[in-house]
């Protein structure tokens, strides 16, 4: 079984910044790919960034490119999101989640394993 556990979600001013961390465990993610969503009340599920966990190729939605940046550390099976310029818009719950091969295909439902979640609010 893979475990994903979120961390680093808060409340932050806007303008502020927060580091989004995902720890994988139960499971080596040699083969696999990350991935960050999240979700508004009354929205779905929208994609935010992901990354491949072999090499550094990575995607981002058009609402967070330049100011968000998606990272992973292989030795900690960690994956981290660095937000950066964070605006009001921003908030929602963030999810990590995990595919069995990579893609630059941002649809939810092609991630197979997902963590719990982080709140992330941000204020005006």
């Amino acid at each position: 079984q893979v475990q994903l556990v979120e961390s680093g979600g808060g409340l932050v001013q806007a303008g502020g910044s927060l580091r989004l961390s995902c720890a994988a465990s139960g499971h080596t993610f040699s083969s696999y790919a990350m991935g960050w969503f999240r979700q508004a009340p009354g929205k779905g599920r929208e994609f935010v960034a992901s990354i491949a966990w072999i090499d550094d190729d990575t995607v981002y939605s058009d609402s967070v490119k330049g100011r968000f940046t998606i990272s992973r550390d292989n030795a900690k099976n960690t994956v981290y999101l660095q937000m950066n310029s964070l605006k009001p818009e921003d908030t929602a719950v963030y999810y990590c989640a995990a595919r069995r091969s990579w893609s630059r295909d941002t649809s939810a439902n092609d991630y197979n394993y997902w963590g719990q979640g982080t709140q992330v609010t941000v204020s005006s």
